[in-house]
């Protein structure tokens, strides 16, 4: 891997070269490592498993100390790819002052939806492009037909759990 940040990298096995790539991202890339679960109700509305997590979100905890907990994402630092969760505090063992806890993305479940930003929550980019342009061939009917068959899976998965 080169010294300097390449989006083009191509993936490798070694972990060292992982982080580094993780670490040296431009934010605008780092904003994609922000990813956290949505809940089953929110997967089968949205068609999609999981979305970039921003200041607003309800969220449960699903990992840690403070697994079963919910509240508001307060912060979202993505320099360090974490999060702060409104209400949630620990106890600092030397004088028991209280301090902000941090949580990662993908430790966190999604419940309710900040919805102010309308294109946040876009459909399958393969259906509106397709809605948008128009059905000319029998490869974009097929391409329809799975998109759709895919989202009707997961839904179906999601139900019977």
């Amino acid at each position: 891997m080169k010294a300097e940040f390449n989006k083009n990298w191509n993936s490798s096995v070694q972990p060292r070269k992982q982080v580094k790539f993780r670490a040296n991202a431009p934010n605008h890339i780092k904003r994609k490592f922000m990813g956290s679960p949505l809940d089953k109700e929110l997967r089968i509305k949205y068609g999609r498993r999981t979305i970039e997590i921003r200041k607003g979100d309800e969220v449960k905890i699903m990992r840690g100390k403070f697994s079963g907990k919910q509240g508001k994402v307060g912060t979202v630092d993505v320099g360090n790819t974490r999060i702060q969760v409104d209400g949630i505090q620990r106890v600092k063992k030397m004088g028991g002052e209280k301090m902000i806890t941090w949580f990662h993305p993908s430790k966190v479940k999604i419940i309710i939806l900040n919805t102010d930003d309308k294109k946040r929550l876009k459909r399958s980019k393969k259906i509106e492009k397709i809605e948008k342009v128009g059905i000319k061939t029998e490869e974009d009917k097929k391409e329809i037909k799975t998109v759709k068959k895919v989202v009707d899976k997961t839904a179906k998965k999601v139900v019977k759990k």
